[in-house]
Protein backbone atom coordinates (compact mmCIF):
# COMPACT_ATOMS: atom_id res chain seq x y z
CA UNK A 1 0.00 0.00 0.00
CA UNK A 2 3.07 2.46 0.56
CA UNK A 3 4.88 1.52 -2.51
CA UNK A 4 1.23 2.85 -4.30
CA UNK A 5 0.77 5.55 -2.37
CA UNK A 6 3.85 7.42 -3.32
CA UNK A 7 3.30 5.91 -6.85
CA UNK A 8 0.18 8.54 -6.84
CA UNK A 9 2.10 11.31 -5.05
CA UNK A 10 4.94 10.92 -7.87
CA UNK A 11 1.97 10.64 -10.31
CA UNK A 12 0.56 13.75 -9.04
CA UNK A 13 3.33 16.21 -8.91
CA UNK A 14 4.31 15.15 -12.04
CA UNK A 15 0.37 16.15 -13.41
CA UNK A 16 0.77 19.36 -11.69
CA UNK A 17 4.69 19.74 -12.92
CA UNK A 18 2.85 19.58 -16.45
CA UNK A 19 0.02 21.62 -15.58
CA UNK A 20 2.38 24.26 -14.69
CA UNK A 21 4.72 23.94 -17.72
CA UNK A 22 1.51 23.96 -19.69
CA UNK A 23 0.27 27.48 -17.90
CA UNK A 24 3.86 29.27 -18.20
CA UNK A 25 4.22 28.01 -21.83
CA UNK A 26 0.75 29.59 -22.58
CA UNK A 27 1.75 33.04 -20.23
CA UNK A 28 4.66 33.43 -22.17
CA UNK A 29 3.22 32.52 -25.50
CA UNK A 30 0.52 35.16 -24.46
CA UNK A 31 3.21 38.05 -23.49
CA UNK A 32 4.79 37.34 -27.26
CA UNK A 33 1.43 37.85 -28.42
CA UNK A 34 0.72 41.01 -26.72
CA UNK A 35 4.32 42.40 -26.94
CA UNK A 36 3.93 41.67 -30.60
CA UNK A 37 0.29 43.37 -30.59
CA UNK A 38 2.10 46.53 -28.67
CA UNK A 39 4.86 46.54 -30.93
CA UNK A 40 2.19 46.61 -33.87
CA UNK A 41 0.66 49.37 -32.09
CA UNK A 42 3.61 51.44 -31.64
CA UNK A 43 4.56 51.09 -35.77
CA UNK A 44 1.14 52.07 -36.42
CA UNK A 45 1.36 55.16 -33.81
CA UNK A 46 4.70 56.07 -36.07
CA UNK A 47 3.44 55.57 -39.57
CA UNK A 48 0.86 58.04 -38.55
CA UNK A 49 3.02 60.50 -37.15
CA UNK A 50 5.16 60.37 -40.27
CA UNK A 51 2.08 60.89 -42.26
CA UNK A 52 1.19 63.59 -40.45
CA UNK A 53 4.99 64.96 -40.56
CA UNK A 54 4.93 64.22 -44.63
CA UNK A 55 1.78 65.97 -44.75
CA UNK A 56 2.83 69.15 -42.99
CA UNK A 57 6.22 69.20 -44.98
CA UNK A 58 3.97 68.95 -48.31
CA UNK A 59 2.48 71.68 -47.32
CA UNK A 60 5.07 73.79 -46.04
CA UNK A 61 6.60 72.71 -49.72
CA UNK A 62 3.60 73.97 -51.85
CA UNK A 63 3.40 77.50 -49.26
CA UNK A 64 7.12 77.91 -49.86
CA UNK A 65 6.98 77.32 -54.24
CA UNK A 66 3.85 80.02 -53.58
CA UNK A 67 5.90 82.42 -52.33
CA UNK A 68 8.58 81.61 -54.36
CA UNK A 69 6.54 82.59 -56.88
CA UNK A 70 5.23 85.50 -55.75
CA UNK A 71 8.59 86.95 -55.53
CA UNK A 72 9.13 86.18 -58.73
CA UNK A 73 6.41 87.74 -60.03
CA UNK A 74 6.98 91.15 -57.54
CA UNK A 75 10.48 90.99 -58.59
CA UNK A 76 9.42 91.46 -62.73
CA UNK A 77 6.80 94.44 -61.27
CA UNK A 78 10.22 96.18 -59.40
CA UNK A 79 11.77 95.66 -62.41
CA UNK A 80 9.82 97.23 -64.43
CA UNK A 81 8.87 99.98 -62.27
CA UNK A 82 12.48 100.62 -61.68
CA UNK A 83 12.93 100.70 -65.75
CA UNK A 84 10.17 103.03 -65.86
CA UNK A 85 11.72 105.01 -62.71
CA UNK A 86 14.92 104.61 -64.44
CA UNK A 87 13.57 106.60 -68.07
CA UNK A 88 11.57 109.25 -66.05
CA UNK A 89 14.67 110.74 -64.09
CA UNK A 90 16.19 109.84 -68.12
CA UNK A 91 13.75 112.60 -69.32
CA UNK A 92 13.90 114.79 -66.65
CA UNK A 93 17.30 114.98 -66.77
CA UNK A 94 18.14 113.83 -63.43
CA UNK A 95 20.79 112.12 -64.70
CA UNK A 96 24.46 112.49 -66.10
CA UNK A 97 24.27 111.65 -69.98
CA UNK A 98 26.89 110.86 -72.65
CA UNK A 99 26.90 110.68 -76.39
CA UNK A 100 28.40 112.12 -79.52
CA UNK A 101 27.41 115.49 -79.97
CA UNK A 102 29.38 118.97 -80.50
CA UNK A 103 30.21 121.46 -77.85
CA UNK A 104 29.71 125.21 -78.68
CA UNK A 105 32.07 128.06 -77.79
CA UNK A 106 30.89 131.53 -77.33
CA UNK A 107 33.13 134.27 -76.24
CA UNK A 108 32.75 137.84 -76.47
CA UNK A 109 34.14 140.46 -79.65
CA UNK A 110 37.29 141.75 -79.36
CA UNK A 111 36.60 144.11 -81.92
CA UNK A 112 36.74 147.63 -80.49
CA UNK A 113 33.40 149.61 -80.72
CA UNK A 114 33.48 152.94 -82.87
CA UNK A 115 32.21 156.23 -81.79
CA UNK A 116 28.36 155.48 -81.85
CA UNK A 117 28.10 151.67 -81.57
CA UNK A 118 26.52 150.25 -78.35
CA UNK A 119 28.97 148.33 -76.28
CA UNK A 120 26.63 146.10 -75.12
CA UNK A 121 26.34 144.54 -78.43
CA UNK A 122 29.60 143.23 -78.67
CA UNK A 123 29.14 141.59 -75.29
CA UNK A 124 27.44 138.01 -75.29
CA UNK A 125 23.52 138.35 -73.87
CA UNK A 126 20.82 135.72 -72.84
CA UNK A 127 18.74 135.62 -76.30
CA UNK A 128 22.56 135.08 -78.20
CA UNK A 129 22.59 131.55 -75.61
CA UNK A 130 19.09 131.36 -75.93
CA UNK A 131 18.93 131.14 -80.14
CA UNK A 132 21.92 128.87 -79.85
CA UNK A 133 20.07 126.43 -77.50
CA UNK A 134 16.71 126.77 -79.57
CA UNK A 135 18.52 125.86 -82.90
CA UNK A 136 20.34 122.96 -80.98
CA UNK A 137 16.77 121.49 -80.07
CA UNK A 138 15.13 122.21 -83.46
CA UNK A 139 18.43 120.16 -84.99
CA UNK A 140 17.22 116.96 -82.37
CA UNK A 141 19.46 117.68 -79.46
CA UNK A 142 18.86 115.27 -76.59
CA UNK A 143 20.33 117.05 -73.91
CA UNK A 144 22.48 119.77 -73.97
CA UNK A 145 24.00 122.01 -71.41
CA UNK A 146 25.75 125.77 -70.43
CA UNK A 147 28.78 125.76 -68.67
CA UNK A 148 27.93 122.48 -66.91
CA UNK A 149 23.85 123.66 -66.17
CA UNK A 150 21.83 121.16 -67.82
CA UNK A 151 18.90 123.32 -69.67
CA UNK A 152 15.47 121.59 -68.66
CA UNK A 153 12.00 122.84 -69.82
CA UNK A 154 12.01 125.20 -66.50
CA UNK A 155 15.34 126.26 -67.41
CA UNK A 156 15.84 130.37 -67.32
CA UNK A 157 18.40 131.90 -69.38
CA UNK A 158 18.50 135.64 -68.97
CA UNK A 159 20.65 139.04 -68.14
CA UNK A 160 21.85 139.30 -64.72
CA UNK A 161 24.34 142.87 -65.24
CA UNK A 162 27.22 141.91 -67.20
CA UNK A 163 26.74 137.84 -66.49
CA UNK A 164 23.98 135.32 -67.65
CA UNK A 165 21.60 133.27 -65.24
CA UNK A 166 20.91 129.47 -66.11
CA UNK A 167 19.12 127.85 -63.44
CA UNK A 168 19.70 130.79 -61.25
CA UNK A 169 23.45 130.49 -61.31
CA UNK A 170 25.27 133.31 -62.57
CA UNK A 171 27.78 132.32 -65.94
CA UNK A 172 30.73 134.59 -67.26
CA UNK A 173 31.75 134.20 -70.82
CA UNK A 174 33.28 132.08 -71.99
CA UNK A 175 29.97 130.03 -72.58
CA UNK A 176 30.34 126.46 -73.20
CA UNK A 177 27.20 124.45 -74.85
CA UNK A 178 27.66 120.74 -74.89
CA UNK A 179 24.85 118.97 -77.17
CA UNK A 180 23.93 115.24 -77.36
CA UNK A 181 22.48 114.38 -80.54
CA UNK A 182 23.30 113.94 -84.22
CA UNK A 183 26.92 116.22 -84.70
CA UNK A 184 26.00 117.16 -88.36
CA UNK A 185 22.69 117.66 -88.16
CA UNK A 186 23.73 120.27 -85.27
CA UNK A 187 26.46 122.08 -86.86
CA UNK A 188 24.71 122.48 -90.34
CA UNK A 189 21.66 124.02 -88.05
CA UNK A 190 24.18 126.50 -86.28
CA UNK A 191 26.07 127.36 -89.18
CA UNK A 192 23.07 127.60 -91.94
CA UNK A 193 22.94 130.79 -94.00
CA UNK A 194 21.54 133.67 -92.02
CA UNK A 195 21.26 131.66 -88.74
CA UNK A 196 22.37 132.50 -85.46
CA UNK A 197 25.82 132.40 -85.97
CA UNK A 198 25.76 134.48 -89.05
CA UNK A 199 23.45 137.15 -86.64
CA UNK A 200 26.13 137.24 -83.81
CA UNK A 201 29.04 137.26 -86.22
CA UNK A 202 27.91 141.12 -87.15
CA UNK A 203 29.35 142.29 -83.86
CA UNK A 204 32.32 140.13 -83.70
CA UNK A 205 30.92 137.62 -81.14
CA UNK A 206 32.89 134.33 -81.61
CA UNK A 207 30.97 130.87 -82.19
CA UNK A 208 32.73 128.19 -82.77
CA UNK A 209 31.77 124.55 -82.95
CA UNK A 210 33.14 121.20 -82.75
CA UNK A 211 32.04 117.93 -83.15
CA UNK A 212 32.66 115.50 -80.72
CA UNK A 213 32.34 111.67 -80.90
CA UNK A 214 31.53 112.11 -77.10
CA UNK A 215 30.41 114.73 -74.73
CA UNK A 216 28.80 114.69 -71.13
CA UNK A 217 25.79 116.50 -70.28
CA UNK A 218 25.66 116.46 -66.22
CA UNK A 219 22.20 116.22 -64.17
CA UNK A 220 19.75 119.15 -63.43
CA UNK A 221 20.83 119.55 -60.21
CA UNK A 222 18.15 122.29 -59.48
CA UNK A 223 14.78 122.02 -57.90
CA UNK A 224 11.91 120.16 -59.03
CA UNK A 225 9.26 121.09 -56.26
CA UNK A 226 5.75 122.37 -57.74
CA UNK A 227 4.73 125.24 -55.51
CA UNK A 228 1.37 126.34 -57.15
CA UNK A 229 0.83 123.67 -60.09
CA UNK A 230 -0.95 120.77 -59.01
CA UNK A 231 -2.03 117.56 -61.19
CA UNK A 232 -5.66 117.47 -63.00
CA UNK A 233 -7.74 114.58 -61.93
CA UNK A 234 -9.43 112.72 -64.43
CA UNK A 235 -12.71 110.78 -64.29
CA UNK A 236 -12.41 107.53 -62.49
CA UNK A 237 -9.72 108.73 -60.98
CA UNK A 238 -9.23 108.22 -57.04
Amino acid sequence: MKGIGNKSALAFVCLLLGIMISIQFRVQKDIKKSNAMQRTEELVVRLQDSEKQREALEREVSDLRNRIAEMASGADTIKALSAELENMRLALGLVDLKGPGVTVLMEDSKRAAKPGDDPNAFLIHDDDVLRVINELRASGAEAISVNGQRVMARTEVRCVGPTISVNGVRLSPPIVIHAIGNADTMEAGLKMRGGVIDAVAVWGIEVKVKKETEVIVPAYKGSLKFEYAMPVKKAGDQ
